[in-house]
């Protein structure tokens, strides 16, 4: 009964993250871009101030349920498939960006926006969204390899 547990929460983190990037993305930005700059920087300042609070028990729930189904499910790295190996390395990959963004761009970002500096803000924003963009692609592509890993190895 723990694996299922473990499972969901898993399931249900990389939900959080994943999904809030592409509503970041794909939705809020386009929705964004009518308003005038003060405003927009607000907002996304508002926005990412929520989300990342989000992302890091995100990453938190993934890490320990993912460690723990390798370590009690699995028996450790020698006894997973392949597809946990490629989402343990692109998970870890996806936190060291979000590590990056989050204790680099995101206080440069602030600091702009606090400042009312309308003029860098902007640029530091789109370095944000850029990091935001790759992990969303990493969190898609690491989604498919765990949903069709285990048929992949059951039928492969």
């Amino acid at each position: 009964m723990i694996i299922v547990l473990l499972l969901a929460l898993h399931a249900a983190c990389a939900v959080v993250w994943v999904g809030g990037m592409f509503f970041a993305l794909m939705v809020l930005r386009p929705a964004s871009d009518g308003l005038a700059a003060p405003q927009r920087l607000q907002l996304w300042r508002q926005v990412f101030g929520r989300f990342f609070l989000w992302v890091w028990v995100a990453v938190i729930g993934l890490l320990v349920s993912g460690y723990w189904m390798l370590l009690y499910y699995f028996g450790g790295f020698q006894g997973a498939g392949i597809y946990i190996h490629l989402m343990n390395g692109t998970g870890l990959l996806m936190m060291g960006l979000y590590a990056w963004l989050y204790f680099v761009l995101w206080p440069r970002f602030r600091r702009a926006v606090d400042a009312a500096d309308f003029e860098s803000a902007p640029r530091r924003l789109a370095a944000i969204r850029t990091i935001v963009l790759i992990n969303l692609v990493i969190g898609l592509l690491t989604v498919i390899i765990g949903a069709a890993g285990p048929w992949f190895t059951a039928y492969g």
